[in-house]
């Protein structure tokens, strides 16, 4: 059975859809016209990361050998953009004697997973099926 043209160009927009929703968070949002969910998510979600960082968080690196770490560096990178930004400026090394850093990675790691939440919500609108 093949996709039809039209199914073919609703994939690939909707393959966009969820790049650029992830990339930017609430940007998928903005794009089907819910602006006030898509302004609420471009600003609290990479405000939260932002929090992680200033309270001296840290953004996990990828290492095979621990697998929690690993998974901390998949859900840090779920905030898109941002999470290069900030390795690219030289922020997220951590400070393991800060009081606040197991709060930091907290947010760090739920900001990515929220964001990860919100890719899912603006392909569900997109869909139809809320």
């Amino acid at each position: 059975m093949r996709a039809t043209a039209a199914e073919q160009t609703q994939s690939g927009t909707l393959v966009l859809l969820c790049l650029a929703s992830w990339a930017i968070p609430g940007a998928g949002h903005l794009w089907l016209g819910r602006r006030t969910k898509g302004l609420v998510f471009l600003v609290a979600l990479p405000l939260m990361f932002a929090i992680g960082l200033a309270i001296r968080g840290r953004i996990f690196p990828f290492e095979l050998s621990d697998p929690l770490v690993g998974l901390s560096a998949l859900a840090d990178l779920g905030i898109g953009a941002t999470y290069f930004l900030a390795g690219a400026l030289g922020y997220g090394g951590g400070d393991v004697r800060a009081v606040t850093y197991e709060y930091g990675n907290a947010f760090l790691i739920v900001a990515g997973l929220l964001n990860m939440l919100v890719v899912i919500d603006a392909y569900d609108v997109a869909l139809g099926r809320k």
